[in-house]
């Protein structure tokens, strides 16, 4: 079976958030990880098979919806996971902030890594949590993690890590060796490890796996909150399912006890589509990947050739997502300046960056869009 990514339809004028935000105007928006791909006929399959049943009540998950979640970790990670395990939730974004409310007290701190996904700092700060960044640094064209500095930045009050694996938005897929070293420093210093997995699924580099941060020893495993959800690879955020692996039936009361009353339930709607993108969709999955990399590597190129002031520090090794530093071209505010030449981007210093320094492009669209939007910078670059 072949799938179209070149050809979706046309989401102007839509409920979609990403497009509405330039509503009017000719701008092509790279900015949120949301792609502009049809979601795989399997899931829209299920999801008519569901809306034709008629009744649309509270739901829980049926056991088939959470076997296809229990057999995909073992599949693709070799992870074994109890059902028991799994917490269901209406957003992974709900889940920052449910797991700082859980295991950090008021004016306690959250420890993590940037820049990173805007959650990760605001949501510590959203239940009176303090939130700490510790800036990775580039060496030899990768993006390391500061390891004095980490340490350095504990402090008796520091109750919680949280982990984006892969990295969102540097792009960036941990390596087991560099895993079992957070592993160890969260051990250490009695941390609460939380991983958020979202991205795992869509790893570019073929010579290169995703590794579950849980599945490093039972240790840390008992220590950590994973947090996954099918939308980003099967492009259906806006049904708003995801779900906590939680192993330590301690720590995963602890957590439903901080989700009670504040915690919307799960649609119904997003159970049939979960179920369908985990058990029905892997060659839809693999022709997406084909897809992104060759987006990747179009942008790669031509942001090596033809963007000069423009740079790719470091090899996009996951997600559809695009790190690049622009301080060479001394912007004051470079997302502006890029709007008025009709492409959106996603500001960097709302990920922790300094201020005019990055942009992030989300390369999850067809090819016309992105070599409209590439060639768009371009001439961004030729206005100055």
């Amino acid at each position: 079976m072949t799938f179209d990514f070149d050809h979706p339809p046309d989401r102007r004028g839509t409920d979609s958030q990403k497009w509405q935000k330039y509503a009017g105007r000719d701008v092509l928006p790279l900015w949120v990880a949301d792609m502009d791909f049809r979601s795989p006929p399997a899931i829209t399959e299920a999801l008519q098979q569901r809306v034709a049943h008629g009744i649309y009540g509270y739901a829980r998950p049926v056991a088939s919806t959470t076997e296809s979640v229990v057999d995909a970790m073992e599949s693709r990670y070799g992870w074994e996971i109890d059902p028991a395990w799994i917490v269901w939730l209406p957003g992974l974004v709900v889940g920052l902030n449910v797991t700082a409310l859980a295991f950090a007290g008021p004016d306690e701190e959250v420890l993590t890594l940037s820049p990173v996904y805007p959650p990760f700092i605001t949501a510590p700060k959203n239940g009176g949590r303090v939130s700490r960044q510790v800036p990775f640094i580039l060496q030899n064209g990768t993006w390391q993690i500061d390891w004095p500095a980490l340490e350095q930045a504990v402090t008796p009050r520091t109750r919680l890590f949280y982990l984006c694996n892969p990295h969102n938005p540097l792009a960036r897929v941990w390596r087991r060796e560099e895993l079992v070293q957070l592993a160890a420093f969260c051990l250490r210093h009695q941390l609460v490890l939380c991983s958020d997995e979202i991205h795992g699924d869509l790893i570019l580099d073929p010579a290169l796996t995703h590794v579950p941060t849980a599945v490093i020893s039972p240790e840390i495993a008992s220590r950590t909150i994973t947090l996954m959800a099918p939308s980003k690879t099967y492009n259906m955020p806006g049904l708003g399912t995801s779900f906590a692996v939680i192993p330590d039936a301690a720590r995963r009361a602890q957590f439903v006890r901080a989700s009670n009353g504040i915690v919307a339930e799960v649609n119904t709607l997003g159970y049939a589509a979960c179920e369908a993108a985990y058990r029905d969709c892997e060659p839809w999955r693999q022709a997406l990947l084909a897809h992104l990399r060759g987006n990747r590597d179009h942008l790669a190129d031509f942001v090596r050739r033809e963007l000069p002031g423009i740079t790719l520090e470091a090899p996009i090794e996951a997600t559809y997502l695009a790190w690049l530093n622009v301080s060479a071209l001394g912007l004051t505010d470079p997302i502006r300046h890029f709007e008025q030449h009709g492409v959106g981007l996603s500001d960097g210093a709302l990920f922790g960056a300094p201020k005019g320094r990055y942009v992030r492009v989300n390369f999850g669209c067809t090819r016309a869009t992105l070599f409209e939007a590439l060639a768009r910078m371009k001439s961004a670059l030729r206005a100055g």
